[in-house]
């Protein structure tokens, strides 16, 4: 496992769960990832093949900084600017091309880093009898990291691809997919989208 070929074939039982692919998170943004474009189209690639098996998160900020428990509070306090009493709807949306395909792929919101945060996720995971989840977005070092970690304790087979994820932090990044290779090589595969394609039918 880890970096490398899928050791496995996917099954209908694999789900692309993709994180925060999100205006907030674009050049245009406050919270700018400037490489989110470049992989927008490979995250786009993948969700437009298989919508139906794609779930899309949204970060969602709360109305103001009150709204949130402890250090979270100071955390908005930080960043007053992307509350939802201040910031233009607009940004809190899904990136145009990955909005257009929802429906047929769902859309869950959360509020904390980890797409398991929000109970609603791991329902729909169980609902469709999920196993494998194929993983994008961003950023590779926050949000995908806690979401990949929750998924790692859950069991599910986690396949990370590795051209379809960004973060506002290249040193961040590289770290990540290299802790990914070393250091949980028998939980974590990486691969890059035309693998994934070529295995998921």
């Amino acid at each position: 496992m880890g970096e490398g070929l899928l050791d496995l074939p996917l099954t209908d039982k694999a789900v692309h769960l993709c994180i925060d692919m999100q205006r907030i998170f674009s050049v245009s943004g406050p919270w700018a990832t400037p490489w989110m474009e470049r992989v927008l189209p490979v995250v786009g690639e993948i969700a437009s093949r298989f919508p139906a098996r794609t779930i899309f998160t949204r970060f969602m900020t709360p109305m103001r900084p009150e709204d949130m428990p402890g250090m979270w509070r100071r955390y908005y306090q930080r960043w007053p600017q992307t509350t939802r009493s201040r910031i233009s709807p607009e940004l809190l949306e899904l990136m145009p091309p990955l909005a257009r395909l929802a429906p047929p792929a769902a859309v869950i919101d959360k509020t904390r880093y980890s797409a398991f945060s929000e109970p609603q996720l791991v329902k729909e995971l169980r609902r469709r009898e999920v196993d494998t989840l194929i993983i994008t977005g961003s950023e590779t070092d926050v949000c995908v990291l806690a979401t990949v970690l929750d998924a790692i304790d859950y069991g599910y087979r986690v396949i990370i691809v590795r051209d379809a994820v960004c973060s506002s932090s290249d040193e961040g990044h590289d770290a990540l997919l290299k802790l990914y290779h070393q250091r949980y090589s028998e939980q974590v595969e990486t691969a890059d989208m035309e693998d994934v394609l070529s295995r998921w039918s």
